[in-house]
C-alpha cells in the first residue's frame, strides 16, 4: 500500500470531503455481508444496495445464475459507488461456489427465509461469527440449491395476513437491526487499518475526473 498516493490524492478533495471519508470508514464493515441471488428488478436491487451503504455494510455479492443484475440510477442515487459489488455469473450454478467462497473466508451462510428451521430476527446471535444474508428472487425467494445448503435461517416475525415482504423492505429492516445491534456488542466489527486505507484510495480516485491522469502525474513525481 502507498500511503503517499492517498496523501498526494488527498490534496485534490475538499476537507470536508476527506473527513467524510474517514468518518464514514470508521463506520463500514465486513462482520456483516449481503448475497443476492437471481434479482431481476432493478428497482429491488437498487434499494438494497442503497441501504447496504446506508447501514455501513461494505460488500455485496451478486449471483447471476438465471437473472441479469441491473441498477437504477434513480434508486441508487450514486450509493453503488461506494460499495464493492463482486458479480458470480462464471458457472452454470454459482449460488455454490459463492457459498463456498465465502466460507472461506469466515462467513456463516444466512438464508433469509420462512424455513421450519428459521431463527426470529430478535433471536439470532451475531456473536457466533460473521454473518452473510442471502436474499432470493422476488416471486419464488431462494433457489433449493441455496436453502440446502445453507447453514442457517432466518426469518422477519409477521403478525398480518401477509406472509412475506418485497425483498428491499426485507433487506432494510434485517440490515438495520443488526447493523445497530452489532455497533453495541463487544466484538471486533471494524474495517482493518490496512482494509480502510485501500478504500480511502478507492473513494479519493472515484472522486477525481480522469483518476488515470492524477495517477500518471504520481508516477512521473515519483521519477523526479
Amino acid at each position: 500500500m502507498d500511503l503517499a498516493f492517498i496523501e498526494y490524492l488527498s490534496g485534490f478533495v475538499s476537507e470536508r470531503r476527506l473527513a467524510l471519508f474517514r468518518k464514514i470508514l470508521q463506520q463500514r464493515t465486513r462482520y456483516l455481508t449481503v448475497v443476492l441471488e437471481d434479482i431481476y428488478q432493478s428497482h429491488n436491487a437498487s434499494a438494497v444496495l442503497r441501504s447496504c451503504d446506508a447501514f455501513g455494510i461494505q460488500d455485496v455479492h451478486v449471483i447471476e445464475n438465471k437473472n441479469t443484475f441491473e441498477l437504477s440510477s434513480n434508486v441508487t442515487i450514486g450509493s453503488d459507488k461506494w460499495l464493492n459489488i463482486n458479480n458470480y455469473s462464471s458457472e452454470k450454478q454459482s449460488t455454490l461456489s459463492t457459498f463456498s467462497k465465502l466460507r472461506k473466508h469466515g462467513y456463516r451462510i444466512v438464508a433469509t427465509t420462512p424455513h421450519n428451521q428459521s431463527v426470529n430476527l430478535d433471536d439470532f446471535d451475531l456473536t457466533r461469527g460473521k454473518c452473510a444474508f442471502v436474499f432470493g428472487t422476488e416471486l419464488e425467494g431462494l433457489s433449493s440449491v441455496a436453502l440446502e445448503n445453507a447453514d442457517e435461517f432466518l426469518h422477519i416475525p409477521m403478525f398480518g395476513f401477509s406472509e412475506s415482504l418485497n425483498i428491499s423492505v426485507s433487506a432494510a429492516i434485517i440490515l438495520n437491526t443488526f447493523c445497530n445491534r452489532l455497533r453495541n456488542l463487544d466484538i471486533d466489527w471494524h474495517l482493518s487499518e490496512d482494509e480502510q486505507y485501500t478504500l480511502l484510495e478507492t473513494w479519493l480516485l472515484k472522486s477525481l475526473k480522469n483518476p488515470d491522469l492524477y495517477i500518471q502525474r504520481y508516477k512521473e513525481l515519483r521519477k523526479s
